[in-house]
């Protein structure tokens, strides 16, 4: 008799599989859950809703350290995303390279340390030398005030200066008015999306700036990654594997698409010149440039925990192999 699991995870391309049922974990029957938005299968997620789903690594990293952690992960990144362009500016305000963020007043999206920030930040301190506590934080919503959040508990690291917002100030009107010099986000700015002449991208040509980060590097940053119920998890440790396999084969299903239809243009996408741009990333990526698992994800990881303790986000060092079950190491 199957197990009967929900799985609350974003309507992604290598999880189609799941969704559609094409794909089953062994064992296990899975109801595959989603929203408009993953910040609110996130929450829904740290509110116990889901057995399985997809979370914020730095999110996950916290939980952590409660005094019950309430999940276990498995090395299965659904989200992945280069954020040198993230880092949005006021034009007037005089920013023209990064070390020209030290001293001043920064947005972040919701709180200080969401993923986008800390994975734009970390290569801010490393590569350009402006750390993270040497700007000051304004935290809340984009466009709109931001609801009191009860899911994950506001990062407050000793040393760094953070300011909630008003319940009448959103950060795309400070970043336009210039109450804010700059902004760390995992959305566009709806003054940016509307062409406004003031705000831009603290690197201009990012995609540029982020290809040389992977080439040099070879990270290709993790933004989110997949989370059991710990109480689950104790019950039937076989559903780490289980679970992790099923997403691997989802993944290599939207792979198989993908490189079939590179050999005739990829017609079924509504984006002109797509498999010119594969090519391009399969000479710099490789041809699987999506891994789950520690091994082939230890750059990308070793380098989140770093970040995460230089924003003073961790109260301890973990090591890669506390953090995930340890039927999936293997």
């Amino acid at each position: 008799m199957a197990l009967n699991l929900t799985l609350g995870c974003w309507h992604y391309d290598r999880t189609r599989a799941l969704a559609d049922g094409s794909v089953q974990p062994e064992g296990i029957e899975l109801e595959y859950r989603s929203a408009p938005q993953v910040g609110a299968i996130m929450e829904r997620a740290m509110k116990g809703e889901f057995d399985v789903s997809e979370l914020g690594i730095t999110y996950y990293l916290r939980s952590l350290e409660l005094p019950d952690p309430p999940f276990v992960a498995i090395p299965v990144f659904p989200n992945r995303l280069f954020r040198h362009g993230a880092i949005f500016v006021n034009k007037e305000s005089g920013i023209q390279q990064p070390r020209d963020l030290i001293g001043r007043k920064v947005g972040e999206l919701h709180r200080y340390g969401h993923d986008a920030g800390i994975w734009a930040k970390g290569p801010l301190h490393e590569d350009y030398g402006v750390a993270a506590d040497s700007m000051r934080y304004y935290v809340g919503g984009l466009d709109a005030p931001s609801r009191e959040a009860d899911w994950a508990a506001p990062a407050n690291p000793p040393g760094v200066t953070i300011n909630a917002l008003r319940p009448d100030q959103t950060l795309d009107k400070m970043l336009l008015d210039g109450e804010i010099d700059a902004l760390f986000s995992a959305w566009i700015p709806p003054s940016m999306r509307a062409g406004s002449p003031k705000i831009g991208r603290l690197f201009e040509d990012f995609e540029t700036v982020e290809r040389d980060y992977f080439a040099r590097t070879k990270i290709f940053p993790i933004m989110h990654t997949v989370v059991i119920k710990r109480s689950v998890y104790l019950e039937n440790p076989w559903v780490a594997r289980a679970v992790m396999d099923a997403f691997e084969k989802a993944k290599q299903a939207a792979q198989n698409i993908y490189r079939a239809g590179s050999v005739f243009f990829s017609p079924a996408l509504m984006i002109p010149w797509a498999a010119a741009l594969q090519e391009r990333n399969r000479r710099l990526m490789g041809d699987d440039f999506w891994p789950y698992g520690i091994e082939r994800n230890r750059t990308a990881l070793e380098a989140c925990l770093r970040y995460n303790r230089q924003q003073r986000l961790l109260s301890r060092d973990w090591k890669l192999e506390e953090l995930f079950a340890p039927e999936t190491l293997g």
